[in-house]
């Protein structure tokens, strides 16, 4: 979407009615699905809003199928769910996108299999033979995550469940940009898409769909921004990497022994978790806390380890040196930074190609052009990833 006019900073560029809004309230089962509740209740969040776009998809007086035929082609979506299985792994090996697509896949079968479809069974009434296919409610799914808008708690609200995800005609036709020029604000009456920057006339109007990095941009909508236009940009290095760089110093099994009583400890400290990552930004540590007590812990001396230990950790005692930026980190405790360096080494391993494969594949511009959509889109992710793992190298 252009803007056909220059627009200024504040100005309203539309807006959308709530009853314009697709949502499991306004559908037109939204009585069935208001009723039976407790029984569609998932790990997403999202059941009642896909059965109600089954139900209305194929519902010949629905209101919403002047929206439906503004859809993209379903079967054309471009998420890594949908690619073969050996080219996501070989696109994106090392990025954490195949793990979560892997998730993501087996959570949507059987949520489809233990909730959707005993559901529309049990209303076969309410929805034809043609909606009821597993692969139809991947796409729907797929649809909803690059497509659907959920709308923020209020401050005092924080406890709640998240609210649903809508449908929000117009607005989701807006592509995205970390640098965005627009943003949707929530009344009660409409949603409202406001300019937040100039926006002269002919240009595009951008929006956002929240801080993602690249390896989730393609996950969730099938794309990624250019290498270093994507200022959201982080790269992960898995919690257990860490232990691992740790045990590789280790020379006897009572060193590894202690190396492993140090991480439960750290478990029992919720700093880290067999499945978790520190977060590595551009310019900061989105999870400054987690990686700076974890670095602490695992290089301490047997007796230091002894003394935190039995003051159960940190309780009011915390120093300066317990916090972790990335301008801190060529200050850090020279066992801090060595324990650093051979995670991001560790981790730089986990891809199939290096940062110099992925600069010569950038700068040919011809041998870029090249490149399936999946390839260029891949190739994003991974080098920005790698940019920031590298710059990390150079400050250890």
């Amino acid at each position: 979407m252009v803007a056909r006019e220059s627009v200024q900073p504040g100005e309203l560029l539309f807006a959308v009615p709530r009853a314009a809004l697709l949502s499991q309230h306004t559908c037109s089962i939204s009585g069935v699905l208001e009723r039976e509740r407790g029984a569609l209740q998932s790990q997403s969040g999202w059941v009642p809003l896909l059965l109600a776009l089954l139900h209305e998809m194929q519902a010949p007086a629905s209101l919403w199928r002047p929206y439906f035929a503004l859809w993209p082609e379903l079967g054309r979506l471009e998420h890594p769910m949908f690619w073969p299985e050996e080219e996501r792994r070989r696109l994106l090996q090392g990025t954490g996108v195949p793990e979560a697509v892997e998730k993501d896949l087996a959570n949507i079968r059987s949520e489809y299999y233990s909730i959707v479809l005993p559901f529309m069974d049990a209303h076969a009434d309410l929805f034809s033979p043609r909606v009821r296919s597993l692969e139809l409610y991947r796409q729907l799914v797929a649809l909803v995550m690059a497509y659907s808008f959920q709308e923020p708690l209020e401050e005092e609200e924080d406890e709640k469940e998240p609210n649903s995800p809508l449908m929000v005609p117009a607005a989701d036709i807006l592509n995205h940009l970390a640098n965005h020029n627009a943003n949707l604000e929530y009344s009660p009456t409409c949603l409202r898409m406001v300019a937040i920057q100039p926006i002269p006339k002919g240009h595009e109007i951008f929006n956002t769909y929240g801080q993602m990095a690249n390896w989730q941009l393609i996950h969730m909508y099938g794309f990624a921004e250019p290498y270093p236009d994507n200022t959201n940009d982080t790269a992960d290095i898995q919690m257990v990497t860490v232990r691992e760089a740790a045990l590789q110093g280790t020379k006897v099994e009572a060193e590894r022994l202690l190396l492993y009583e140090r991480w439960d400890f750290l478990c029992k400290l919720e700093m880290v978790g067999e499945e978790g990552a520190f977060v590595i930004g551009r310019e900061e540590v989105l999870t400054e806390e987690e990686l700076a007590a974890t670095l602490k812990v695992l290089c301490m001396s047997a007796e230091e380890f002894r003394e935190f230990k039995d003051r159960n950790g940190w309780e009011d005692d915390k120093t300066k040196e317990d916090s972790l930026t990335i301008t801190d980190i060529p200050k850090l405790k020279a066992s801090w930074r060595q324990l650093l360096r051979d995670s991001v080494l560790l981790t730089l391993q986990t891809y199939a190609t290096d940062l110099k494969t992925e600069q010569d594949l950038l700068s040919n511009k011809e041998v870029y052009a090249a490149l399936s959509w999946r390839e260029q889109q891949a190739l994003q992710v991974r080098y920005g990833q790698k940019m920031i793992l590298h710059r990390l190298l150079e400050l250890t």
